[in-house]
């Protein structure tokens, strides 16, 4: 059957969006920008993120979405989280970002027949993007990707769990999403991209959606 979002059918019922988030602890998110806002507004900061992409992803009435919690889904403000939206809850593995990635989407596609990942760095991603994403997936295409301008990407997306694409990648420098082509090459691999988009991750960044 067909599961219920609030009274509203959902497009893809059987994918799973999967949002990366860590707990909005001062000093432990959005380090890049706490020379500007302090440790306390870096989080406060990060915390709007989190629920500003929650309400656009629930509410797009796209698929399911879980919460890829770090350090633990037990976190108070994952925990409210769940109480404000419909959303499922996992904790992230031990490892890199990679690892935690793989993982995250090992589990989801036990039972989902796609999965898409983003983080909440993106504040531009729109539901428009999921959905050319999960439509891409669900016409065949393997992988999903949304590149980001540093050279990264902000979204991506599988229907079978693919581990070769998060290993030896250079988390956290411009060469992430080259080496994910790479990979996705040498497996052979179709993909789908989406508009470039930028995170917001640097004081310039956050000049610019201050603007908005």
């Amino acid at each position: 059957g067909t599961l219920l979002h609030g009274n509203r059918q959902l497009k893809y019922p059987r994918t799973r969006l999967l949002l990366m988030s860590k707990a909005p602890d001062p000093g432990r998110a959005k380090t890049r920008l706490i020379p500007l806002l302090g440790e306390e507004g870096a989080a406060d900061l990060y915390a709007q993120l989190v629920h500003d992409c929650l309400e656009m992803c629930t509410s797009a009435g796209l698929c399911p979405v879980d919460i890829c919690c770090s350090p633990s889904q037990d976190h108070p403000f994952f925990q409210q989280c769940r109480l404000d939206y419909p959303v499922g809850l996992h904790t992230q593995t031990d490892g890199d970002l990679g690892a935690r990635m793989s993982s995250a989407f090992h589990s989801a596609l036990h039972s989902a027949e796609a999965a898409v990942m983003i983080g909440a760095d993106c504040p531009t991603l729109c539901a428009a993007d999921l959905e050319s994403a999960l439509d891409a997936l669900s016409a065949g295409k393997d992988i999903a990707i949304g590149p980001a301008e540093d050279g990264g990407y902000y979204l991506i997306g599988m229907r079978r769990h693919q581990a070769a694409i998060f290993e030896g990648i250079p988390w956290g420098t411009s060469g992430v999403l080259e080496m994910t082509q790479h990979h996705l090459k040498i497996q052979g691999l179709s993909c789908h991209y989406l508009a470039e988009r930028k995170d917001l991750d640097t004081p310039e960044d956050y000049a610019v959606y201050n603007r908005q």
